[in-house]
């Protein structure tokens, strides 16, 4: 295992970046890593006592309910100051990443999903694989009290 935990590094000319050790890609391939599958964008609720992390199904106001994504991605922090710069840093350690999510899976050195769109090149694939919470999310707008909308996350899917 390599830095971060990662693979050994994937080499030659026709290694796709996806495959590269996430140290080596630049900032277009870093964003082109994400899968779209909105998971990051649930909130998550500490218990004071254990703290141990639950995962919820709400999603961030920013987050477009229907596709997935940031609905203003560039100024997404001016409106959610806490909203988390992922890097492949904080991708290795953050153990509240879903196990289907592209970053965490290269940083453990582990291949994309075959319904990731780099891999099918169909970007709805996550969709249709149930791996996105596209229909499964509400609103932080509409949801009322977190606790209330703690899930188990079942993240061997």
């Amino acid at each position: 295992m390599g830095e971060l935990g990662a693979a050994p590094a994937a080499k030659g000319p026709d290694v796709a970046f996806w495959q590269r050790p996430l140290e080596s890609l630049s900032r277009s391939e870093w964003e082109a890593l994400c899968d779209g599958c909105g998971k990051c964008c649930l909130h998550k609720v500490e218990d004071e006592d254990t703290g141990e992390i639950y995962s919820t199904n709400v999603a961030c106001k920013l987050l477009d309910l229907s596709t997935a994504r940031c609905s203003d991605y560039r100024h997404r922090r001016a409106f959610v100051p806490d909203c988390l710069r992922l890097t492949p840093r904080l991708a290795a350690v953050l153990e509240w990443l879903p196990e289907t999510c592209a970053y965490r899976r290269r940083a453990d050195g582990r291949p994309l999903p075959d319904w990731h769109y780099l891999v099918c090149g169909d970007r709805e694939a996550v969709h249709r694989a149930g791996a996105s919470v596209v229909g499964k999310a509400v609103s932080e707008t509409l949801a009322g009290p977190l606790e209330h909308h703690i899930v188990w996350t079942g993240d061997d899917d």
